[in-house]
């Protein structure tokens, strides 16, 4: 480890204008602190950054003195990708304004935005962009590994919706890069992770949604489980454009005002439905699922679009201590189905459950190729096993739950790869695996283009052609 002096620190912050934190500081444990609360890292140098400018400052200082580099954003990753032990940890929380042009239809973020602030500033103009499932996450990370949340069904992937992008280059270049702007970097940036340089702003699409949305919500319990999945697996290939149909397998009922008492912690299934349309095209579509379930509650409502953006956020409170593993399913068969139905019971945590992603709608209107994201266009459904607890007894538990669940699942499975957003374990076979060669070998070559000493590997790491063996 490279050791960084006092002399070091005191030279580099003589000419830097942003914030820095070394350990002991007041500040340094807030700001070393991510979403994973399994992860404990130290960086012996912070660097929060207002600017490109600054981040280019603090990657030609790091790169000077030999330090390991990790970037955060939201710090919201599995992995605790954004801090680094005994580096420089570039700190962009407060880059996270948001500008939004409703005439055009364009919001411009900063690189430490979350998808709370983004969600706040659109929903003013009735706007939104695809943005995940809990509003407390990045739009950095999520964006740059793909971005899968409740709007891709009508408007594709977060990184799909990305117009153009400032990034700084790991020589400390800074860069637009857009459809005609430096094309095969913004390919790469739509799907590739955070291999190419610090994206410290984002430049998205916008769509018409909300205020108001209206949202259906169908749980059975254990025993009436597999009928549930046989009934939502054909459900979905028929659920009506303007909704989004997501499975969370293995739920453990909150204790919502919404929940029947004696239903509060029971783990079952719930079959969720987001309507983006009118109250009674969303009662037209979940008619079906009270009918052919048998729910042992049901809560269907009109919300407010960021309400739904924030619904699963308790579930994942800052400080969790978590831990993923992801497949892409194609079809939930019988035998699937049979997987699920012996693995679910075995979980420790009310906390830890699968988040099951359907992709349907926009998202299958992109090109494989078309975008660096790794996964198949083709996919029927990202299938999540999450464990979350908040000790770590529990936490052990559910995490070995998590990794036997994902080995029985795997031959149900398009291949071994997954949702690079999900790759906690980000070896290099599985990062190949989940963009396919002729994909990796693109990318490969173009971070040897922007990173050839490979400096953003902190990441699902693409390493860089002259390095890649064959």
């Amino acid at each position: 480890m490279t050791h960084l002096s006092r002399d070091d620190i005191e030279s580099f912050s003589n000419g830097f204008a942003g914030q820095l934190l070394t350990p002991g500081e007041p500040e340094y444990d807030t700001a070393r602190a991510v979403w994973n609360g399994s992860i404990d890292r130290k960086p012996a140098l912070i660097a929060g950054c207002r600017s490109a400018g600054q981040v280019a400052d603090a990657i030609r200082f790091a790169r000077a003195r030999g330090l390991e580099l990790s970037i955060r954003g939201g710090g919201h990753n599995y992995a605790g990708h954004a801090v680094c032990e005994g580096g420089m940890m570039i700190h962009l929380g407060a880059m996270n304004g948001v500008l939004v042009d409703p005439v055009a239809r364009r919001a411009v973020c900063g690189g430490g935005a979350t998808w709370a602030d983004v969600d706040a500033a659109t929903q003013q103009h009735g706007l939104a962009t695809p943005g995940g499932f809990i509003s407390h996450t990045g739009i950095a990370g999520l964006t740059l590994g793909g971005g899968i949340g409740w709007l891709t069904p009508l408007a594709g992937l977060s990184c799909d919706n990305l117009v153009s992008a400032e990034v700084v280059t790991a020589d400390s270049r800074v860069v637009r890069t857009s459809a005609t702007e430096l094309p095969d970097l913004y390919w790469a940036l739509r799907g590739g992770g955070g291999n190419f340089g610090v994206v410290t702003s984002f430049e998205f699409a916008l769509h018409p949604v909300g205020p108001t949305i209206h949202l259906g919500l169908f749980f059975v319990g254990l025993d009436n489980a597999a009928q549930m999945l046989r009934f939502a697996r054909d459900y979905v290939k028929r659920t009506p454009a303007g909704t989004t149909a997501f499975l969370a397998i293995g739920l453990s009922a909150p204790p919502a005002p919404f929940v029947p008492e004696e239903h509060r912690g029971r783990i079952g299934h719930a079959l969720l439905v987001a309507g983006f349309g009118s109250a009674e095209e969303h009662a037209r579509a979940v008619a079906p699922i009270r009918e052919a379930v048998a729910p042992l509650f049901e809560f269907v409502t009109p919300m407010p679009f960021v309400a739904l953006q924030q619904m699963f956020n308790e579930f994942v409170k800052w400080g969790t201590l978590g831990y993923e593993k992801a497949l892409y399913i194609d079809e939930l068969s019988d035998a699937a189905i049979a997987v699920i139905g012996e693995h679910v019971p075995r979980k420790t945590s009310p906390l830890s459950f699968c988040p099951t992603f359907t992709l349907s709608g926009a998202y299958r209107r992109i090109g494989d190729s078309d975008t660096a994201f790794g996964g198949s266009r083709a996919a029927n459904y990202v299938f999540n096993i999450e464990a979350a607890a908040s000790d770590s007894p529990t936490y052990e538990a559910d995490r070995t739950w998590v990794r036997n669940f994902w080995d029985a699942m795997r031959p149900h499975a398009t291949g071994s790869g997954g949702y690079v957003n999900f790759l906690v374990e980000a070896d290099e076979a599985r990062v190949r695996a989940s963009y396919g060669e002729d994909k990796y070998q693109r990318l490969a070559r173009i971070k040897a283009e922007y990173d050839a000493d490979n400096v953003f590997h902190l990441n699902a790491n693409i390493r860089p052609a002259a390095s890649v063996p064959g």
